[in-house]
């Protein structure tokens, strides 16, 4: 077959389809592969059908399809699939030709993936993909890393279908070696999770606690999408609340609630638990998802266990604005964490993350995408070594204005008995990201008392460590010292 594709995907679930006709609307060529060999005829003589779009019905002949240096991206699931497809590719490959994974692999996959890939002397790209089925076809935000070599040849194809901000700036760029990109696109599923779990805690307390109708609620969140909450999260939140089925019925009422989980924020709390970030946001989000799933053993324990009844008796009115604020300050330490998780990162594995450009990258096309997004880019444009978002004078400044409202909601929800794992864990993170001294002192006392695992003391330089013998029985001998 003549060299006719500027691109190759394999994969045509709905992702992929949509992701070939956003390049083919953009001018680009693409040759297109499925393992199960009828969906390529399904797709060229359907959705497909009158464009550029080439289907090939082996391999061998998807490869000689395309232009090179060739650019194959498999957007299959992720997994052990990944790693057949590639070594179905290799033999059919030369040096220069680049792999590219556009699924949601784990990181660390996709670190052994590229030096894999490029030990044959190939390149290798392991990029996020967000903003769903609509962001494929009208323009996702996309995250690459991998091999730096393979970015000149997929940039212009990429940047192309991706996303544009307001002025015209695409929500794509490098973003590091081997794992960065599927690092932060984890990143980016982790505070979805937690954007989520906070605009569901709202929900509650509203609907709850305050007694309101669907569509008082969805004019709520229609009012708070013209401010600073504005994004697509509070946005789509807006039209659930308002949709009616058939029947005239709103069809939220009627969704089971046990919530699914592909896996991401999971491997968020995860990473953030092996490099020692206080991720507790994001993963009280995971951990909400998971005591949802227990719906039998909740119903069951509703008939037995009590608690206060959820009945407030306060200004509906100066609640709602208190719990816009408390939504706000919380969705600021949502993404303080997870920059923090990936500064840790970076240092860990010797990325060179650049932090405005992937707020950038987040402000459009993304599950996460929102106005707030561009503050976080005028922070570390204004700061490029800012160490923390909260450090930042903008995010400080509404931090500080939210306190009261932020308390008073926790506060209340505790009160009423209402569930706001992800509100009153951010509070307690800030509260304790703010205080000087923690009564870890004694939390290490303890350690020493029972393991001799010894501590560092305040009036001695950082390194020193000592052992006290708390019984007068317990000797000198001590443990290794505590990792901080």
């Amino acid at each position: 077959m003549e060299a006719k594709a500027d691109f190759g995907l394999i994969g045509l679930a709905v992702m992929g389809q949509n992701l070939v006709l956003n390049m083919d609307d953009n001018g680009f060529a693409v040759a297109v592969f499925n393992r199960t060999v009828s969906k390529v005829d399904d797709f060229i003589n359907g959705n497909a059908k009158g464009t550029k779009v080439i289907g090939t019905h082996s391999v061998e002949e998807f490869v000689s399809a395309l232009k090179r240096p060739r650019r194959a991206m498999l957007l299959v699931k992720a997994g052990p699939a990944v790693d057949s497809f590639i070594d179905m590719l290799i033999p059919h490959l030369e040096p220069g030709d680049i792999i590219i994974d556009g699924g949601n692999s784990n990181y660390h996959d996709t670190m052994r993936r590229t030096e894999y890939v490029e030990s044959k002397g190939l390149l290798y790209i392991g990029t996020g993909v967000s903003g769903g089925e609509e962001g494929a076809r009208y323009g996702p935000s996309i995250m690459p890393g991998g091999s730096p070599d393979a970015w000149p040849h997929v940039k212009p194809i990429f940047q192309a279908v991706a996303a544009k901000v307001d002025d015209g700036s695409p929500c794509c760029d490098w973003v590091g070696e081997n794992g960065a990109g599927h690092f932060v696109k984890m990143t980016h599923n982790g505070i979805e999770y937690g954007d989520m779990q906070l605009i569901c805690e709202a929900y509650h307390l509203m609907r709850v606690g305050l007694g309101l109708s669907n569509d008082e609620m969805s004019a709520i969140f229609a009012e708070w999408n013209e401010g600073k909450l504005d994004s697509y999260l509070i946005e789509i939140t807006r039209d659930i609340l308002a949709y009616k089925g058939e029947d005239g019925e709103q069809v939220v009422d009627k969704v089971l609630d046990t919530a699914g989980q592909k896996g991401t924020g999971k491997w968020t709390a995860i990473s953030a638990l092996d490099m020692g970030i206080p991720l507790t946001l994001i993963g009280e989000a995971v951990f909400a998802r998971f005591l949802s799933a227990l719906k039998e053993e909740r119903v069951a324990a509703s008939k037995v266990l009590t608690g206060p009844a959820a009945k407030f008796d306060g200004d509906k009115a100066a609640f709602i604005n208190d719990l816009r604020e408390a939504l706000y300050a919380s969705k600021i330490i949502s993404y303080t964490q997870g920059y923090m998780l990936m500064r840790a990162a970076a240092k860990e594995y010797g990325w060179n993350l650049n932090y405005g450009g992937i707020a950038l990258m987040w402000r459009g096309g993304c599950i996460i995408r929102s106005a707030f997004l561009g503050k976080i880019k005028e922070a570390f444009d204004e700061n490029p070594e800012l160490s923390n978002l909260l450090l930042a004078p903008y995010f400080k400044h509404e931090v500080e204005a939210a306190q009261g409202a932020w308390r008073r909601v926790v506060a209340k929800g505790v009160e009423m008995g209402m569930p706001v794992p992800a509100m009153s864990s951010a509070l307690a993170f800030y509260d304790g990201y703010r205080h000087e001294r923690l009564p870890a002192n004694l939390l290490q006392a303890q350690r020493d008392y029972f393991g001799a695992h010894t501590y560092e003391r305040v009036d001695r330089p950082r390194g020193e460590f000592f052992h006290t013998n708390w019984t007068g029985t317990g000797g000198d001998v001590t443990a290794s010292t505590y990792v901080a």
